[in-house]
């Protein structure tokens, strides 16, 4: 039987988050490559800096005791992060248990134990009531789902007058395409802002794998490290093109 786009994700996620956590060596290529905006509580294995978490405050508006989803949650650093400094509850999933596991794991050195919950889900399937979250926040998880009905999701579990704001990036018209599926969801677009900087951040950190790839093979391994450096192989010569974008959308009402 072959294995569905869900659980081959879910697989290679699986083991991505595995390597990566039994060896403190790329935390510190990400730290590396970020600088003095490195979010070092978050750890993050995006490109989630400090000015993108303050800027996540800013556009979510959320009040204290309300609650935040963090849609490919990862690891959950992110979300914590920002339920921490929101003072509201949170709700993160992502397709890898072993994901979800670390999260968990991570909620007590934010002080959100007993108000973090992390879950296995998908973007276009959160598994989650109507109408659940207040807010949601999405960083760099779209290039493995279906925009559109990602999207989609998005919009039935936030409540009316709810934002969202995501990450997004590629190559041609991002920004037109962003504007047409938060449309055809049903959702009002606030604020587009270019994130500048970001292919840099990537070129520097690719650019580190590539440099380090004895000691990133000696501490993920062959296979995770392997799969790390085609990444960046297949990236670089892209990211002069790419644009990357962060959206803020609302839930009419």
């Amino acid at each position: 039987m072959t294995d569905t786009r869900e659980e081959v994700l879910a697989e290679h996620f699986d083991a991505f988050h595995t390597a990566r956590a039994a060896h403190g060596l790329v935390d510190r290529l990400y730290a590396e490559a970020m600088g003095d905006a490195y979010p070092h509580d978050v750890a993050p294995y995006s490109s989630c800096d400090l000015v993108l978490l303050g800027q996540l405050v800013g556009r979510l508006r959320l009040r204290p005791g309300q609650v935040l989803g963090d849609a490919g949650c990862g690891t959950g650093g992110v979300g914590l992060w920002l339920a921490r400094a929101l003072g509201v509850r949170l709700v993160g999933w992502d397709v890898s248990l072993a994901a979800v596991r670390l999260a968990t794991g991570r909620a007590a050195r934010f002080a959100m134990a007993g108000r973090a919950e992390f879950r296995v889900g998908t973007l276009e399937a959160s598994r989650l009531p109507e109408e659940s979250l207040d807010g949601l926040v999405c960083v760099d998880a779209f290039a493995n789902a279906d925009a559109g009905r990602a999207l989609g999701e998005m919009r039935r579990v936030i409540r009316a007058g709810g934002r969202l704001v995501v990450t997004r990036a590629g190559t041609g018209d991002v920004q037109g395409r962003a504007v047409t599926q938060a449309a055809e969801a049903g959702l009002v677009v606030e604020e587009i802002v270019v994130r500048a900087g970001e292919p840099a951040m990537w070129e520097r950190l690719y650019g580190l794998w590539q440099e380090r790839e004895a000691e990133l093979r000696r501490a993920v391994g062959d296979e995770q490290a392997g799969r790390m450096l085609r990444e960046a192989e297949r990236m670089v010569p892209r990211l002069a093109a790419r644009t990357a974008l962060l959206v803020t959308m609302r839930v009419p009402g």
